[in-house]
């Protein structure tokens, strides 16, 4: 299973974002997002808790899965990675890397 990569806006310290991943182009006709689930990793950085900048569970409408993203250390870039099962058996993912930056203007 392999990743295709999306581009994500940075996030600011304090703000809770919800990130969205389109899986419109990988989904045949007809076909739904059975089950879904968004990772957390350190792409470069450090956190010893990459994981906790998850914030609940990911939901998902038509082809968009859905993912809140809170905190995180100031200058870490994350790598999420949402993992889908379809309708049709298939395993499909999509990943991005997430800056988070400080807080200002």
């Amino acid at each position: 299973m392999s990743s295709t990569r999306v581009i994500l806006d940075p996030k600011r310290v304090s703000d809770v974002v919800k990130i969205p991943f389109d899986f419109i182009s990988k989904l045949a006709v007809g076909e739904t997002i059975s089950t879904k689930v968004v990772t957390a990793s350190v792409w470069s950085g450090v956190d010893a808790n990459p994981s906790a900048i998850i914030n609940g569970a990911a939901t998902s409408s038509g082809t968009v899965v859905t993912q809140s993203i809170t905190a995180g250390v100031l200058g870490v870039i994350y790598l999420l990675k949402c993992s889908i099962t379809t309708s049709a058996a298939q395993t499909l993912s999509l990943a991005g890397l997430l800056t988070v930056i400080p807080d200002g203007p």
